[in-house]
């Protein structure tokens, strides 16, 4: 559960789960599979980078049960995901979409203060 007293924003979000921004404690919410953690900025991206090196394919063609399952335990949390394929592929769009919107948010801020004018 995200703090009550924390200003969060909503970076991105699909039916699967979310991420969240607090301006509060400079740290990312990540709801995902009826839970919520919380990641300091760098621990974020190194969670991402973590989930994104897992081998799908490999998953998928081994037929031993313990191939079933990923378990992944996030930096400076007392988080384990315990993660299926179906759940990896989830968790990276949410993920992706993140960092995407985080960096389109950063462009558009470095545009603003350059005093670069929008045109769409």
């Amino acid at each position: 559960m995200i703090c009550p007293l924390a200003h969060v924003e909503e970076v991105f979000k699909t039916d699967n789960g979310a991420v969240y921004q607090c301006s509060r404690k400079n740290c990312y919410w990540l709801e995902f599979n009826d839970s919520t953690t919380s990641f300091s900025v760098s621990d974020f991206f190194s969670f991402k980078k973590n989930i994104d090196a897992i081998d799908v394919e490999k998953m998928l063609i081994d037929a031993s049960r313990s191939s079933d399952y990923e378990i992944v335990m996030p930096f400076r949390t007392d988080r384990c995901f315990l993660l299926t394929i179906e759940d990896i592929l989830n968790l990276r769009e949410i993920l992706a979409g993140a960092k995407f919107m985080l960096e389109l948010n950063g462009q558009i801020k470095s545009f603003l203060r350059r005093g670069a004018v929008l045109v769409f």
